[in-house]
C-alpha cells in the first residue's frame, strides 16, 4: 500500500480476496469442505448440505452447491449485513435467519446458531459441513498461503489477519512458517471481544465473521506468535480509508486486519515487509452504515 502506512514502518502488502466468485476468500475453503466430503463419501448426489454461518461461507457454500447440484439449508442471524443473507438465497439456499436482539455479534448468538445447525443435522440425507470443526478448511486456505510466497518479491517478516473460524489464518501460516520460521504471525480479533488478547469471551461487536467468543478448534496456538485486539471504529474508519485513498473496497474485517498490519509495520519499521489479507468486496456492506 502506498497512502495509509507511514513512510518509517515496513511495508504493507495486502492480499486481495474480493474478486472470488461470491465476493470473499470463503468461497476457497467452500469448495475445501464439500470436495473433501465427497472425495470421503460423507457427501453424495441428492443430500442436503447444511451450515451455520455469518453469510460469507453460506455465499460461497451456496454457490458451490448450486453448481454441483446439492441442496443447502443454512442458520444465519440479522446481525449479519442484509446483502450476504440475499446472496445465499439467490443461490437457491433454504435460510433460516435467528434475531439479534441488539444487532451485534456475541459468543450466545454464534451458540444458537450453532445449535440450530446441529438439530437439522440429524434429519436423514443431511451433510452437516460444520466449518469450525471441519479441517478441510485449512487446506483450503494453504494454497492462499502459496500464493503469498510466490506474489511477494523477498522475505516476509510478518503476517497478521483476524481470526473466526481460524481457517485462513492457519493455512496461511503453516505455509509462511514452513518457508520460513522467523516470520511473526499475529491473531487479530476485535477488541471489544478479546478471547484470544485478554481471555474474556462475554463481550460483542460488530465485525463480521471474526471474533466469535470462545475456544476455535481448528485455532492451535503454537502456530502465532501473540493476539491482539483492534478497536472497531479504526477498523471501519481504516475501511472507508482504503477505499478512499488506496482503492480497497473491503469490509470491517479488512479495515482492522490493516490497522493490525499498520501496528506491526510501525513496530518492525522500514526495510521489511508484513503481509495481511483483504478478505471480501465491499459490495456486501452497502445498506448498513460501513460507507456513510
Amino acid at each position: 500500500m502506498n497512502k495509509v502506512v507511514p513512510d518509517h514502518a515496513a511495508d504493507v502488502w495486502v492480499k486481495l480476496e474480493g474478486g472470488n466468485p461470491t465476493g470473499s476468500y470463503k468461497d476457497r475453503m467452500a469448495l475445501a469442505i464439500i470436495e473433501g466430503a465427497e472425495i470421503r463419501g460423507d457427501l453424495k448426489p441428492g443430500m442436503t448440505v447444511v451450515e451455520y454461518t455469518g453469510g460469507s461461507t453460506g455465499s460461497g457454500l451456496a454457490f458451490v452447491c448450486a453448481v454441483k447440484g446439492y441442496k443447502f439449508h443454512v442458520v444465519s442471524s440479522d446481525a449479519f449485513a442484509k446483502e450476504k443473507l440475499d446472496t445465499m438465497r439467490a443461490f437457491g439456499a433454504k435460510l433460516e435467519v435467528i434475531h439479534s436482539p441488539s444487532g451485534k455479534i456475541n459468543s450466545n448468538l454464534i451458540n444458537q446458531m450453532v445449535d440450530r445447525a446441529k438439530e437439522l443435522a440429524t434429519k436423514d440425507d443431511y451433510f452437516f459441513s460444520d466449518q469450525l470443526n471441519n479441517a478441510d478448511i485449512i487446506k483450503g486456505f494453504e494454497k492462499m498461503g502459496r500464493e503469498i510466497l510466490d506474489q511477494i518479491d523477498g522475505s516476509i517478516d510478518a503476517f497478521t489477519c483476524s481470526v473466526g473460524t481460524a481457517g485462513a489464518f492457519m493455512g496461511v501460516s503453516n505455509i509462511l512458517l514452513d518457508s520460513d520460521k522467523d516470520t511473526k504471525i499475529v491473531a487479530l480479533e476485535p477488541a471489544s471481544a478479546p478471547y484470544y488478547s485478554k481471555n474474556q469471551s462475554d463481550g460483542d461487536h460488530h465485525v463480521e465473521g471474526i471474533g466469535l467468543g470462545f475456544e476455535l478448534p481448528l485455532l492451535d496456538k503454537n502456530n502465532y506468535h501473540e493476539a491482539r485486539g483492534i478497536d472497531e471504529s479504526e477498523a471501519r474508519e481504516m475501511a472507508k480509508l482504503l477505499a478512499s485513498e488506496e482503492g480497497i473496497f473491503g469490509g470491517t474485517s479488512s479495515g482492522l486486519n490493516v490497522v493490525g498490519a499498520i501496528q506491526l509495520a510501525e513496530e518492525l519499521g522500514k526495510g521489511k515487509t508484513v503481509v495481511t489479507i483483504a478478505v471480501d468486496t465491499g459490495l456486501k456492506y452497502l445498506t448498513g452504515n460501513l460507507f456513510l
